[in-house]
C-alpha cells in the first residue's frame, strides 16, 4: 500500500472524540470472530504497513503491538472498513491464542436458555502467555 492509498483509506474512516475507531479481529480462514480492540491512525498505519496487528491500548494509553509479550501474533490478511465507516473488520492469520485467558478467542461467554456458560476452555495457562 502506498502512502496516498493508506491516506484515502483513512480518510473514510470515522474516529470517536478519543480519535479511536473499533476493530474485529477474525481468523481469516475459518471465519472465527477472536477479538474486539480499538485502534487510532497510528496503529492502523502501523497495520497496513508491517502487516502485522497493532491495536490503540485504552488503558495503557500506548500502542499496543498484539503479541508483542505473548508471542501470539495476527498477521494482517486484509483490514475492511464498514458502511458507516466505524468499525473495522481485521482478517487475520492468528498465531496461538488471541485472548489474554489463554482462550482461543475472547467470547467465551454465553447467555444461552436463560443460564450463562462457558463456551470454550483455556487453551494454555494465562501465565505461561506473559511468562509469569
Amino acid at each position: 500500500m502506498t502512502d496516498s492509498s493508506i491516506n484515502s483509506f483513512l480518510s473514510m474512516m470515522k474516529f470517536n472524540s478519543d480519535g479511536l475507531i473499533a476493530a474485529i479481529a477474525q481468523q481469516h480462514d475459518t471465519g472465527e470472530v477472536l477479538m474486539m480492540a480499538w485502534m487510532n491512525k497510528e496503529s492502523i498505519i502501523e497495520t497496513l504497513e508491517k502487516q502485522q496487528v497493532c491495536y490503540y491500548s485504552r488503558s495503557r494509553q500506548k500502542l499496543w503491538r498484539k503479541g508483542e509479550t505473548s508471542g501470539q501474533v495476527q498477521m494482517l490478511v486484509e483490514m475492511r472498513l464498514d458502511c458507516d465507516g466505524d468499525t473495522l473488520l481485521l482478517l487475520v492469520d492468528q498465531k496461538g491464542v488471541a485472548c489474554h485467558t489463554g482462550r482461543r478467542n475472547c467470547f467465551f461467554h454465553a447467555y444461552r436458555h436463560g443460564e450463562i456458560v462457558e463456551v470454550s476452555k483455556p487453551l494454555m495457562d494465562p501465565n505461561q502467555l506473559y511468562h509469569q
